[in-house]
């Protein structure tokens, strides 16, 4: 089954942006694209529904932003549900990555879309950033499954960047009844400097830099992606925030932090041992089962979520 696509373009961002410390603008820009340019896999092969069964369930959908960028997904529907989940993946990682919870959450009873962030999988190319103008995708795929099913809560599940947008958007759209977010950033700013911190490099000189150069090149300031502003207006609505403690990419103070300015709505369950998104691959059935718990409105046990 495929992984969860870790974040390492932040690491490799942060080793560019060294060259940024002695090269001012070049080396800065050199590490903004590994955070916000265009990346593609050299080869176009992915798994499908097909690989789990569900290859007569699925239906390739197609939907456009607010910007126009045409995003693509698959729509594993159960005309009888009550509930759609829609599904957030990581940083340049794509639908396919989420054919473990996807499927899983379907098989609990639910309706359930998979797509793909702009500039990933089938998606076309866009604007693209972390977690920025991706909100733009989450909020169509939002209102395309919301229009599909009227008659169905609708509940965000998140992962890595997905999770952090799936935050954002939550938090400003009442249709979402609850969001589950899986090793999410509580802020931009926060994400760089600890990639740099974990190369040894000085993160405040490095972040300021690449943060001017985003603006520079791609338009958006790491000031304008911090879910930690907004988390607590999701509140009362349920929050579930899973995070694991030997997180390597994300540390696990971010979700600390968030939980905190969440308020009331909010849990947050820690997995011990497991580093990013980590947690769904130390228990795949207890996962999926004690995620239908929450997505569902029934509450997610306390302890281990893996």
């Amino acid at each position: 089954m495929p992984r969860i696509t870790r974040m390492t373009t932040l690491g490799a961002a942060a080793s560019l942006a060294a060259t940024a410390l002695v090269g001012g603008t070049i080396g800065s820009l050199a590490a903004a694209r590994q955070i916000s340019g265009p990346q593609r896999p050299a080869l176009p092969y992915g798994f499908t529904p097909f690989e789990v069964g569900l290859g007569e369930v699925s239906e390739d959908v197609r939907f456009a932003a607010a910007d126009g960028t045409r995003i693509a997904g698959w729509w594993l529907d159960r005309p009888e549900a009550t509930q759609v989940v829609v599904v957030a993946h990581g940083h340049r990682g794509s639908k396919a990555d989420m054919l473990g919870i996807g499927p899983g959450l379907y098989r609990e009873g639910f309706a359930v879309l998979l797509f793909d962030f702009r500039g990933c999988g089938d998606s076309d190319d866009g604007p693209q950033s972390l977690a920025h103008y991706e909100q733009q995708d989450l909020e169509a795929a939002i209102e395309w499954a919301a229009a599909r099913r009227p008659d169905a809560e609708l509940s965000l599940l998140g992962f890595s960047m997905g999770a952090a947008t799936s935050i954002m958007v939550g938090a400003r759209d009442p249709r979402v009844r609850r969001v589950l977010a899986d090793s999410p950033f509580a802020d931009m700013h926060g994400v760089v400097a600890a990639a740099a911190s974990s190369l040894r490099l000085p993160p405040v000189p490095l972040v300021t830099l690449v943060d001017h150069a985003t603006r520079l090149r791609y338009g958006y300031g790491f000031g304008e992606v911090e879910p930690l502003e907004v988390v607590g207006d999701l509140a009362p609505r349920p929050l579930l925030i899973v995070h694991g403690s030997e997180d390597s990419v994300i540390p696990v103070e971010h979700a600390h932090r968030l939980a905190e300015a969440a308020g009331e709505g909010s849990q947050l369950v820690v997995v011990d041992g497991v580093d990013h998104c980590g947690a769904y691959f130390e228990d795949r059935p207890g996962y999926i089962r004690r995620a239908a718990g929450f997505l569902s409105g029934a509450g997610a046990a306390p302890g281990r979520l893996g």
